[in-house]
């Protein structure tokens, strides 16, 4: 039977909210999704503001992330109204939604003070009761609660869509770089991903600090730069590359005030070279990443790259270059699009919750079993 499902998606990269409106046959591996219309809208500025200080445990508070929840709520229930009005799509034909959230804080170990935790907000009642829509929200935590990470999430969406003859990797580059290994002609059990280190975070936020802008685009201003070897080298040395997956990473490791600090160490370097250098840091550690954790068991045939990061023509010519043997392409030369590859993920993952199936691989997240990942807010 066929549903029309809407994803919602905000990223660590606050770089707007992207809503997908799909319609889904079926579940699990009979799965068939259809892309009916992606929008992207902007985080209001000040929002966005609220967001980063919530994130920060210096600047954050209870009574400002209880507001924000809610803010959130309505934000994320208004962007779902204009998609449907931009293509005349009656809400009330909308079977569900499937709505990630903002990650506020997110600590994917245990430690003698705090236990492995994450916190999304976007009140999921209030997006519910404003489009009078089912709603599946709070992903993560399930998986956690089986002694997961939480993340990464959207392989076992990349395994249901891409899953080929071909052994494949699906590289997204978001705020955060994540990458989900699909060997040609595998099982569930046989795939496997983890956070390659920052996707966009860092550039995002060193152009913003040190251009006032909201983003490098198309990566000129990296163009422009050169890439200082120490810094790069300082950089590659810190621990998250080296570590074992899996493993996953959020704001809180490389958000503003690690970028900030970073700046102001290397503030005798003109700022073209430093926006280049960490430019090469993404690209750096996603390619240390494969040839560590994943070339010496897969033969892989194709990358795949999405996300935001997939448009930054500075980011993906260091990739080339730093892995020439390899076909590199990006989700449009697949008809797909790079924008809109979360929101679907999390359409895709609703789904299967609310057909009682898993969401999660084992592999990627490092939880004890498979469970069914999400909560479900009802309306009449």
């Amino acid at each position: 039977m066929s549903k029309y499902v809407v994803g919602v998606m905000s990223g660590t990269s606050l770089d707007g909210i992207d809503v997908a409106l799909v319609k889904i046959d079926g579940y699990g591996q009979n799965s068939k999704v259809r892309l009916i219309k992606y929008i992207k809208e902007d985080m209001p500025k000040d929002v966005k503001k609220e967001i980063m200080n919530c994130c920060d445990i210096n600047k954050s508070n209870v009574r400002d992330i209880c507001s924000l929840n809610f803010k959130l709520g309505y934000i994320f229930a208004d962007a779902i109204k204009k998609l449907c009005k931009k293509i005349d799509f009656p809400i009330e034909k909308v079977d569900l939604i499937g709505c990630h959230g903002q990650t506020i804080y997110h600590l994917a170990n245990d430690n003698e003070k705090y236990i492995r935790s994450t916190l999304q907000i976007g009140e999921p009642a209030v997006i519910a009761y404003q489009t009078k829509t089912k709603v599946v929200s709070n992903f993560r935590t399930m998986d956690m609660a089986a002694g997961g990470q939480g993340a990464p999430l959207v392989p076992y969406t990349e395994y249901l869509i891409y899953r080929n003859s071909k052994s494949r990797l699906l590289q997204n580059i978001g705020g955060i770089g994540n990458v989900t290994v699909i060997p040609g002609n595998c099982t569930i059990e046989d795939v496997y991903a983890f956070d390659t280190g920052p996707g966009t975070m860092i550039i995002d936020e060193a152009v913003k600090q040190l251009k006032g802008m909201p983003y490098d685009r198309n990566g000129d201003i990296a163009f422009k730069g050169k890439i200082n070897v120490d810094l790069l080298k300082e950089l590659m040395n810190m621990d998250y590359v080296k570590k074992l997956p899996p493993k996953t990473i959020g704001r809180e490791m490389f958000g503003e005030e690690f970028t900030y600090n970073l700046i102001k160490k290397w503030s005798h370097i003109s700022d073209e070279n430093f926006i280049c250098t960490i430019t090469a840091f993404t690209a750096n550690s996603i390619s240390e990443g494969y040839k560590k954790f994943i070339f010496p068991n897969v033969k892989i045939e194709e990358i795949i790259i999405g996300g935001g990061g997939s448009y930054n023509n500075t980011l993906v010519g260091m990739l080339k270059r730093l892995l020439p043997d390899y076909k590199i392409m990006i989700q449009e030369d697949l008809g797909y699009s790079s924008d809109a590859k979360e929101a679907i993920a999390f359409a895709i993952l609703a789904n299967e919750t609310i057909n009682n199936n898993y969401g999660n691989i084992t592999k990627a997240t490092g939880a004890k079993e498979r469970v069914i990942l999400g909560n479900i807010t009802l309306v009449k």
